[in-house]
């Protein structure tokens, strides 16, 4: 991308877009009506797959031994979950991708779809990785490549340039190694830039009701994917924001997860009532993406009833996106911030 184009690229992004992104609601007769009790799906947008609204997390296989990743992962599928989502940055070397390229073996490519990340923003770095990962994956194609953790404009302007990610990942589309192009952001501002620089597929974005109702964070990315056409994956599903102080954790993560499944099911609900969004991944644990998996089998759309339950319990929720979106719309230093495409955990 030549500097003139960024910067107007960047100049859109300083204005940013409209707010007026609602979940679309329904009556309870309708809701009722709408149950199967069968994992729903939804169309993968220019991809024409239909996939799962539940993502299987390729960051939870990191806590467990292969027996039991090659368990999860094929329980999952019986269980009408076909998306599997990991990345090289997922567990120490690889750990992840190795883990579920074994797990997969078994299971018919065709009838799942496989998602694959990489964090680096050069064209040659982005194909070493792309390699590496088809071979520890086991596979010939990715149905989509993303662009990992986005934070920075710099990081888009890097990735978009001449001999930038973006470049190689076009390369291997053409080669039939990648069937879809997106990214993954965890601030605003990188977002909306990436989604005026370039027609991407996919945008994986935290959207969940605590962001939502406390800041009105994710509003004017959907508004712009819809815009775009580009759909929108879910992470942070069902993160209830950050730990108060003194509170009890459940378990080692850097933000509090809805545990209890009719909690989970309301916030997937919430999450997919969002114009353009179709999929939510879980948190990294295999009880909770079992109970996320319960909650796409349980799906049916979100009533006002939901949405009002929603908004009261996000009152009693902390941001854990507002530091680094602050940070970063500001222009200060970009600090190390845990996130789960680090390595380990955090108390």
């Amino acid at each position: 991308m030549k500097r003139r184009s960024f910067l107007k690229v960047m100049g859109g992004v300083a204005g940013g877009a409209v707010l007026g992104i609602r979940p679309v609601l329904v009556s309870e007769a309708e809701a009722a009506a709408a149950k199967t009790g069968e994992m729903h799906k939804r169309v993968l947008g220019r991809t024409g797959f239909k996939v799962s609204v539940v993502g299987f997390s390729g960051l939870g296989l990191m806590h467990y031994d292969q027996e039991r990743c090659n368990a999860e992962v094929h329980k999952a599928f019986e269980r009408g979950l076909n998306y599997y989502d990991v990345a090289p940055a997922y567990g120490k070397d690889g750990d992840c991708e190795i883990k579920m390229g074994v797990a997969l073996q078994g299971l018919d490519r065709s009838r799942y779809f496989l998602a694959c990340k990489t964090k680096k923003r050069d064209a040659a770095g982005c194909r070493e990785e792309l390699e590496r990962s088809l071979q520890r994956l086991k596979t010939d194609h990715f149905d989509l490549y993303q662009m990992h953790h986005l934070v920075k404009p710099e990081d888009v302007k890097t990735s978009l340039a001449p001999g930038g990610a973006l470049e190689a990942m076009l390369a291997a589309k053409k080669e039939g190694k990648i069937r879809a192009i997106g990214f993954s952001a965890h601030t605003t501002k990188a977002a909306l830039a990436a989604l005026r620089g370039f027609a991407f597929d996919t945008v994986m974005f935290p959207v969940n009701y605590v962001e939502y109702y406390t800041r009105g964070f994710g509003k004017d990315v959907l508004a712009l994917a819809k815009e775009k056409g580009a759909v929108v994956l879910s992470i942070k599903t069902i993160n209830s924001g950050a730990w108060p102080k003194g509170a009890e954790r459940t378990r080692k993560w850097w933000y509090r997860p809805l545990e209890q499944q009719d909690d989970i099911n309301l916030a997937y609900r919430w999450t997919l009532s969002l114009p353009g969004v179709v999929m939510g991944y879980p948190p990294a644990w295999m009880d909770l993406q079992d109970k996320a998996i319960t909650a796409g089998i349980a799906y049916r759309p979100a009533t006002e009833a939901d949405a009002k339950k929603l908004e009261e319990m996000a009152k009693d929720c902390g941001s854990i996106f507002k530091r680094e979106e602050d940070l970063v719309a500001c222009h200060s230093p970009y600090p190390h911030h845990p996130h789960e495409c680090c390595e380990g955990e955090w108390a």
